[in-house]
Parts: C-alpha cells; sequence; structure tokens
C-alpha cells in the first residue's frame, strides 16, 4: 500500500525550490503584533530567529526583498502607526526594500505588490500567519502564475477555536496549512539552508 501524494506530484511540478539568487523573497506580517497579547503566536520568537536568518542568507545572494505589513486600521492589533502593527526590528526592512501595505489576507489584493514582480517570478514566503496570509499569499501566487517556495520553520500560527466547540492546537493547524500549500500551491522546504542559494 502506497502512501498519500499531492496534485503536484501527480501532475510533475517541481519539487526543488529555485535558487535565492533567482527569486523575490516576501516577508508576510512579520509584525509585533504576533509577538504578544491575544496574538501571540506558538513558536514565534524561533520563527522570527529563522526569518532573520533567510533574510540575512537573501540580502547576502542580491536577492529582492519586499515586506509586507497588514494594516488593520488605528486602535487595532494591527495599526501600522502604532508600535504593535511594526515589523519587528530584527527582520525590518533596510533602506531600498520596499514596503507594501495590505488590508487582506492575500498581499496581492488592493495592492501593488503584482506590478513589483515579473511575469511568473520565484517566490519565497515567510511571515505570519501560517493559515492566514502566508497560505493566501501562496494561494494568491499560485494564481498569478508565479512559483511560491514556503519555509515552514519561518512560519508560526495560534490555536483556534474548532466548530464543535473543541480548539485545534497550534501544530495541528501549522501542520495542516503546510500541508495544504505543498499539495499544490508552492513547495515547502524545512528550513532556509533548503532554499539553494
Amino acid at each position: 500500500m502506497t502512501g498519500p501524494t499531492t496534485l503536484r506530484a501527480l501532475e510533475g511540478m517541481p519539487e526543488v525550490p529555485a535558487a535565492l539568487a533567482d527569486s523575490t523573497l516576501i516577508m508576510i506580517d512579520l509584525q509585533n503584533t504576533y509577538t504578544r497579547g491575544v496574538m501571540e503566536l506558538e513558536n514565534v520568537q524561533s520563527a522570527l530567529d529563522r526569518a532573520a536568518e533567510l533574510l540575512d542568507r537573501a540580502r547576502s545572494a542580491g536577492t529582492p526583498v519586499v515586506h509586507v505589513m497588514h494594516d488593520g486600521g488605528a486602535g487595532s492589533p494591527y495599526d501600522v502607526h502604532d508600535d504593535i502593527g511594526q515589523i519587528v526590528h530584527r527582520v525590518a526592512p533596510r533602506a531600498g526594500e520596499p514596503v507594501v501595505v495590505k488590508n487582506y489576507p492575500n498581499a496581492f489584493t488592493a495592492t501593488d505588490l503584482g506590478e513589483r514582480l515579473a511575469p511568473g517570478s520565484n517566490l519565497v514566503l515567510a511571515g505570519f500567519m501560517t493559515h492566514m496570509c502566508v497560505n493566501s499569499t501562496a494561494r494568491g501566487a499560485f494564481s498569478l502564475g508565479h512559483h511560491p517556495t514556503v519555509v515552514a520553520s519561518t512560519t508560526a500560527t495560534r490555536a483556534l477555536p474548532a466548530p464543535d466547540g473543541s480548539t485545534v492546537p497550534a501544530a495541528a493547524l501549522q501542520a495542516a496549512s503546510l500541508a495544504a500549500v505543498a499539495d499544490l500551491f508552492g513547495i515547502v522546504v524545512a528550513e532556509p539552508a533548503d532554499i539553494p542559494t
């Protein structure tokens, strides 16, 4: 008996990511929002460490970097005009690295992100939350003809209430969200080092 397979495998799609030097790094919602309070994510500090590692590798390789921030409006946990909504310092943009501000989970919706990318671009995605904006952006990228790769260790999520009143643990949601991406929409690798330079 064989194990489960992915639609990517059935369709003969690539299983190995493009080189970092041939990609654009998209840093999604690495905001203070997720480091404290009601929205604090499980394993968020470890994910930020891996995201910082990936960002350093990308900068060293000359990879274009685009930072994405979610804006939920004044007084919200995503208030980009307050400290809570700012990008965490250790993964903050440098001069010349564009910042795209979005209002929807898919970073391509109602932003100029798509205009910043060549058709059929290789994308490396890092950030928060795995089940929401990372997943939505990977799907959006795929639907626009791009080739996303998600670096799992740079992502994180939180436990959610289930419709039956139970709780879906963060680890279960993380695993399911990454598996959903890997089924069709993109390649998923474990660590920054799994992306060739």
